[in-house]
């Protein structure tokens, strides 16, 4: 039996107080224990809008995550317009799901829409060339992360030998760290193709970059968040 996530997500306060995200995961559960699939999590999403990217999706980003961390590639949604209602949006979301080789599966019809992506050759190619991108990045990543860390224990034992520790003041850090807050804003910025960085992803580049906090961790996105005034 394979494993699998569902993902729901509710738009309106209306939908909210109608038990749409549990009208949503019966149907679901209803799919998948009819076809062979074990749900090993729900991640739901409330008042998100469905014009809404992976970016502004918390539900979503946290979906992923646990995803490529245990290995359970399939997610399951109530039905197509659930995961989102604007065709460019469902594009993004579903090439981005198919180049990490996550399968795509609606409950409503039974289809596998990851294949259906794949069997385009059109789609087919923008998912590999996102695949690309994101070895690139990941092998960038590794890369910044490990320069990232000596740039921190540099600091780290600067501030032992002189006895001080760099201090920000009172500013806050869009004043006092005009170079942070541009990096940043580059590295969010919605790219022409391809999918948003979330927060998250912004804040392990800065790090990796050498931008971090004054204990030396990366910045949160919440702090990112502050940061952008987003």
């Amino acid at each position: 039996m394979s494993t699998a996530f569902a993902y729901t997500r509710v738009s309106g306060k209306g939908q909210m107080e109608g038990h749409g995200l549990q009208r949503q995961h019966d149907a679901i559960r209803k799919f998948a224990a009819g076809s062979g699939y074990q749900l090993t999590g729900v991640y739901s999403e409330e008042g998100i809008s469905g014009t809404k990217g992976e970016s502004s999706r918390p539900a979503f980003q946290r979906m992923v995550t646990d995803i490529l961390r245990n290995g359970v590639n399939h997610v399951i949604v109530e039905s197509l317009d659930r995961l989102a209602r604007d065709l460019q949006i469902q594009l993004q979301l579903c090439t981005y799901l198919a180049s990490k080789k996550i399968e795509l599966i609606s409950a409503a019809t039974g289809e596998n829409i990851s294949r259906a992506i794949m069997a385009d050759p059109m789609k087919r190619a923008l998912v590999q060339i996102q695949g690309v991108f994101s070895e690139l990045d990941k092998s960038l990543v590794v890369r910044k992360l490990r320069n990232g860390r000596e740039k921190a224990r540099e600091a780290s034992s600067s501030r032992t030998l002189s006895g001080r520790r760099k201090c920000e003041g009172r500013k806050s850090l869009r004043e006092s760290r005009p170079e942070l807050l541009e990096r940043a804003r580059q590295l969010y910025r919605k790219p022409r193709k391809g999918i948003r960085r979330t927060l998250a992803e912004v804040g392990g580049i800065l790090f990796e970059e050498g931008f971090c906090t004054t204990s030396g961790k990366a910045y949160a996105p919440a702090q990112i968040k502050r940061l952008l005034g987003c």
